[in-house]
């Protein structure tokens, strides 16, 4: 039965509220709600649907030092799927926000350290049904609020190339895992670049799908309007086998809409005869950011594209410089609605709710919100200070700009077929030290968001590719195409692959 609410807790909600309730009123309401409650008793009686648990697992355990010097590891396990698929003998790891039942979930966080999912995500059901292996979970930012791999609560993950820097985030085990060839495909989720940056940074090949075409079901959130989950591999054959088996809807994520999967790895092959490629003027050359070897190899990269039978030229769409703020607000109040305030959850779509999740979620944030990272605080006093002060009409005007802001890249993608810039605009940077000031932690975690965060707004596929060395460091290109043709991205992606070989 649910607990009725005192006197003393329907005044402090009336006050909060400015009802205006004396004494006798707040007598009368309580009657009130106590009888409304009634319908609360009976769904808590009633046994909630989930979907079903259908491949046997080991619960596995967490890799000591010797077995992950990177620390990209967070749980190692062994689920075998169908005795035969398209995913047969592939080894796959799964980001650390991804469901998978009976084994534990930590995202990063101690705010939900022990929790072990009671349901299978519907992209691991597919990876199961395709008869892929999941062996483990990969270890992840902290609540996947980073594009750096220093924030995580079991320690930073380093990069392979030089364990000094950071590999990337938030997806940063994901790509660390593939890049050195400790499993062949992994899943990766982007809310801000976070497939896309460690992709580029580890050298790997990572896709942000087109919005809503990959479920999220089972997949911790950020921002509802801006989450995606999609795969990272070491080729983009693998990249677009795996992304053949998890795309497609599932009736359970309200962000697909109107878009099927297709037969994406039969689709790379052939000369790109007729392609028409811009690379975007103003995803190069960001102040004190960009640096001029990152830009180089793109650009090199791009005219690359002319051997394969495409035309390039270079472009213009000047609101791209302000993808990057119209990110930042979305994804600063929507994250404090979504991620905080609705513990994961929220409320007002159709779909299924985690309601394990947010039961241990919830507790946790409560109880251990003191070791949040600097970059959710930041975030959780930013966007309650927004509201309390604007009530969201900045979220909402930053939601309207969005779409101008899709509308002006699909102006020019009705001319051209994919669009260039590089995925990040600097190279892996050093993991910060333990003197590092919180200005300079938060500014390592966000600041390498500007290329890619916009994509996330706007649902466009877009995709790494590793495009050169500087330093002994890959060096990202980003690949962008119309909005349900991601088959177009990885056909470009496979031309430049097979030419350029192993980078």
């Amino acid at each position: 039965m649910i607990q009725r609410p005192s006197l003393e807790q329907l005044d402090r909600i009336a006050r909060a509220y400015g009802l205006g309730l004396g004494p006798e009123d707040l007598i009368e309401f309580r009657n009130l709600v106590s009888a409304a409650l009634a319908s609360y008793d009976r769904v808590h009686d009633m046994v909630e649907p989930k979907p079903p648990v259908t491949y046997s697992r080991s619960v596995g355990y967490r890799p000591g030092e010797e077995e992950n010097p990177l620390g990209a590891w967070y749980w190692k396990t062994k689920v075998p799927g169908a005795s035969e698929g398209k995913l047969s003998g592939k080894r796959i790891v799964l980001k650390d926000n991804v469901s998978l039942a009976g084994v534990p979930m930590m995202n990063g966080t101690s705010v939900l350290e022990g929790y072990v999912p009671d349901v299978d995500a519907t992209i691991v059901t597919r990876i199961l049904d395709a008869g892929g292996e999941i062996v483990g979970k990969a270890v992840c930012e902290h609540l996947c609020f980073s594009g750096s791999s220093f924030t995580s609560d079991t320690g930073p993950v380093r990069n392979p190339h030089d364990p000094s820097r950071s590999a990337g985030g938030s997806s940063s085990g994901s790509a660390v895992l593939v890049a050195t060839g400790d499993v062949d495909m992994a899943i990766g989720g982007d809310q801000g670049g976070s497939i896309r940056i460690p992709s580029s940074w580890c050298g790997v090949y990572g896709l942000k799908p087109s919005y809503g075409l990959v479920p999220y079901t089972g997949v911790f959130p950020i921002e509802q309007t801006i989450d995606h989950v999609g795969p990272i591999a070491g080729t983009v054959a693998d990249v677009a086998l795996l992304l053949e088996v998890i795309a497609g809807p599932d009736g359970l994520d309200p962000r697909q809409r109107d878009l099927e999967a297709k037969p994406y790895s039969q689709l790379l092959g052939g000369d790109l005869s007729g392609m028409r490629i811009g690379v975007v003027r103003e995803g190069f050359g960001w102040e004190a950011l960009s640096e001029p070897d990152v830009d180089e190899a793109v650009r090199e990269a791009a005219h690359a594209f002319v051997q394969y039978g495409a035309s390039v030229e270079e472009i213009s769409i000047p609101m791209h410089r302000d993808g990057l703020h119209i990110w930042n607000v979305i994804g600063t109040e929507g994250t404090l609605d979504m991620m905080i305030r609705g513990h994961s959850q929220g409320t007002n779509w159709k779909g299924f709710y985690q309601t394990s999740l947010l039961d241990v979620y919830a507790r946790g944030l409560k109880t251990r919100a003191v070791d949040l990272t600097d970059t959710v605080k930041m975030v959780i006093l930013a966007a309650q200070y927004m509201q309390e002060m604007y009530h969201g009409r900045y979220y909402a005007k930053a939601q309207n700009l969005g779409r101008q802001l899709r509308a002006e890249y699909d102006a020019v993608l009705k001319t051209y077929d994919v669009l260039i810039m590089p995925t990040t605009p600097m190279k892996a940077t050093p993991i910060p030290g333990p003197e590092s000031s919180r200005e300079e932690r938060v500014a390592r975690a966000l600041e390498m968001i500007v290329n890619t965060a916009p994509f996330d707004v706007t649902g466009h596929p877009a995709m790494n590719v590793p495009c050169g060395r500087s330093g002994g460091l890959p060096v990202g290109m980003m690949l962008i195409g119309r909005h349900g043709e991601d088959e177009v991205v990885l056909r470009a992606a496979y031309a430049f692959e097979q030419d350029r070989g192993q980078i």
